[in-house]
């Protein structure tokens, strides 16, 4: 975990997720691991309006508080994927329920105007 977190600091454990995934990109960033790693520019590609330097600092803290594994690959050019670690993985199953819950409500919602 990132060492600026103050973890008495927190009012509920929401709180401490929301620290964890807050940002407009994270969320999207971890339900498009989900399916299997990710090089930089598929992720660009797959999250359209994110600019290189944003993704490349979301991704850089959820590499930090130890959501997201980024692999170095020794080949030339260099290959570089990310993907969820296994705490990454809890988080996104933590949100499916959310997901589920938006696709229900808000999307099904939509759909029927």
């Amino acid at each position: 975990m990132r060492t600026t977190r103050r973890p008495g600091s927190y009012v509920c454990g929401i709180d401490a997720a929301m620290d964890v995934i807050g940002g407009k990109w994270k969320v999207l960033i971890l339900w498009a691991l989900h399916e299997r790693p990710h090089r930089f520019g598929e992720l660009r590609r797959g999250l359209p309006g994110v600019t290189e330097k944003v993704l490349t600092a979301q991704l850089r803290e959820l590499e930090l508080d130890g959501i997201v594994s980024r692999e170095v690959y020794d080949e030339v050019p260099p290959r570089v994927e990310y993907s969820l670690t296994p705490l990454g993985v809890s988080l996104n199953e933590a949100l499916a329920p959310l997901g589920a819950w938006g696709r229900e409500n808000v999307l099904g919602d939509l759909l029927h105007r």
